[in-house]
């Protein structure tokens, strides 16, 4: 692509040697203006390190709360069970907090930490209402506890104006974590964190005995790709993208399969379908058509297969050419 081949030629010396465990200072600067006007976030370049991805600023994060003597995180009763994994895999005990309509209970928020999806939860689709945010950082405040905030898909939504970060009311109580993995591609193995003052040096000190430090070259391509402003039009040629295959299927679903409700569209790349049979049988016709969808329940940290019956659609992967075919045994699944 252009940025690697501007970058790289151009990259100084040093950046092939150890360098600063945050990431290139390159980087974190474009980062720091990018998040500032495109997700309302607060961010320092000083206060950014960049990771080897998401999974791993969730391991770091959780070994420094350790260290400093947390013992329990917070996190939503739907969610992936690989981060409640690595949450249990660095000595801290995961306890589900209730989902509705309105995001993740804040009152209900418990330990030294939580882990939130604030801008679009998930699977459920639903952003954390107004009053929940500002209950969330209150009691941030008042247990002096940490919220973790998953910024996975932010730059995706389409029907209504942005939801901004919810790090902008409180820099100091939240940290604000995001991906390339959504906007570019999972494999590029790049993420960063915006961190709070307090623990910028916990967390470098777990990033220094875990790996050192992230693939500079990636982080310098990335930079250009940003600084040049083809990041920005890449991400709103995708939007624009992901909104028309979404619409496809919303319409789609509309005629041929009525008695299906869709819910959790306005933003992402999934929707979520309340379907009037068991989600499981849905989920086993699609697999034996070779399409992959999931039942809601896949997602709850506690199981409940009776409880509410609902589908996940993920509509951003499937290969342009194969879209329509796979509504058509979207449907047809449904349809039985």
């Amino acid at each position: 692509m252009a940025a690697a081949r501007k970058a790289l030629p151009s990259a100084p010396n040093e950046a092939f040697g150890y360098g600063d465990p945050r990431g290139r200072i390159e980087l974190r600067r474009n980062l720091a203006d990018y998040l500032a006007r495109a997700r309302g976030v607060r961010a320092d370049p000083e206060r950014i390190l960049v990771c080897s991805g998401y999974v791993q600023a969730l391991n770091l994060l959780s070994d420094a709360l350790r260290v400093q003597g947390a013992t329990t995180m917070a996190v939503e009763e739907f969610g992936y069970n690989l981060h409640w994994d690595v949450i249990r895999s660095r000595g801290l005990d995961p306890v589900p907090v209730p989902v509705d309509q309105y995001g993740v209970r804040s009152d209900l928020l418990v330990g030294q930490a939580a882990l939130l999806t604030p801008a679009h939860q998930m699977p459920t689709g639903v952003p954390l209402a107004p009053d929940r945010r500002a209950a969330a950082v209150e009691w941030a405040r008042e247990a002096d506890a940490l919220l973790i905030e998953d910024d996975y898909d932010g730059e995706f939504r389409y029907d209504r104006q942005q939801v901004g970060a919810l790090q902008a009311l409180d820099p100091e109580r939240v940290v604000y974590t995001g991906t390339a993995s959504k906007s570019l591609a999972p494999g590029l193995r790049l993420a960063w964190m915006v961190l709070p003052e307090a623990m910028m040096e916990p967390v470098l000190e777990a990033k220094r005995t875990t790996d050192l430090l992230s693939a500079t070259l990636d982080q310098l391509i990335l930079a250009e790709f940003i600084a040049s402003g083809h990041y920005d039009r890449h991400v709103r040629r995708s939007r624009l993208h992901y909104r028309r295959r979404r619409d496809k299927l919303v319409e789609l679903l509309a005629v041929r399969a009525p008695g299906v409700k869709v819910a959790g569209i306005s933003a992402g790349l999934h929707v979520l379908l309340d379907v009037p049979g068991q989600a499981l049988e849905m989920v086993d016709r699609a697999a034996r058509q070779g399409l992959g969808i999931a039942a809601l329940d896949r997602y709850r940290f506690v199981p409940a297969p009776n409880d509410r019956q609902a589908i996940i659609v993920g509509y951003g992967t499937p290969p342009d050419h194969a879209y329509t075919g796979a509504l058509d045994l979207l449907c047809q699944v449904l349809a039985v």
